[in-house]
């Protein structure tokens, strides 16, 4: 049974979530694989960033995509959005890093590793994880209604207003409106006295 306090869960299109992922992880990958490029002594070209460090741009993609794949299918499976799903893609993400490393302990430990990262980093109000979210940001939503209740409890009636300014005086001061009538019928030619 949900309660008023629990937040009501929505699905997420756990596919166009991993091609968003395959493409901010190559976009990752490509910024890291030409900063590598950059640090080489051996003199490269233009296209060596792909030719030659150009792995770091496929793991990059397989991370970024295995992570938001298995971050929805998971909040999609259990049917509850929180610190748990991002563990679940970080540890399949980690796994693949450790695939690098070529021994079983790697994989396990660069898995494990970047599952408890990314769990508490989401546990403790991260927010990588709420901004690449499939519903659009609920946490924009949050605060949008945070934002509507300042403004409803701070807003005030313009009544009020000339009444802290002091009465007669209005926002534009005294004589505010005469002078205005006076320009307007000057530019325009046109009497403004009978207007109210």
């Amino acid at each position: 049974m949900e309660t008023s306090s629990t937040p009501t869960f929505h699905r997420q299109d756990a596919i166009s979530l991993g091609v968003r992922g395959i493409l901010y992880g190559s976009g990752a990958g490509a910024f890291i694989s030409a900063m590598q490029n950059t640090l080489t002594k051996s003199p490269v070209g233009a296209a060596s960033f792909i030719t030659r460090t150009g792995g770091v741009i496929g793991l990059g993609a397989a991370m970024g995509g295995s992570y938001m794949f298995f971050r929805a299918a998971s909040a999609n499976l259990r049917g509850v959005d929180d610190s748990i799903n991002p563990t679940v893609g970080g540890a399949v993400a980690g796994a693949l890093l450790g695939i690098r490393v070529r021994t079983m302990p790697g994989v396990v430990g660069c898995g494990i590793g970047l599952g408890v990262a990314m769990g508490i980093f989401e546990y403790t109000g991260g927010a990588l994880g709420r901004r690449f979210s499939g519903d659009g940001g609920g946490w924009a939503r949050d605060e949008v209604e945070r934002k509507e209740g300042v403004r409803a409890r701070t807003r005030r009636d313009i009544k009020e207003t000339i009444g802290v300014l002091g009465e007669g005086r209005g926002i534009y001061g005294p004589g505010w409106e005469e002078r205005r009538r006076a320009r307007l019928t000057e530019k325009y030619g046109v009497n403004f006295d009978e207007v109210k």
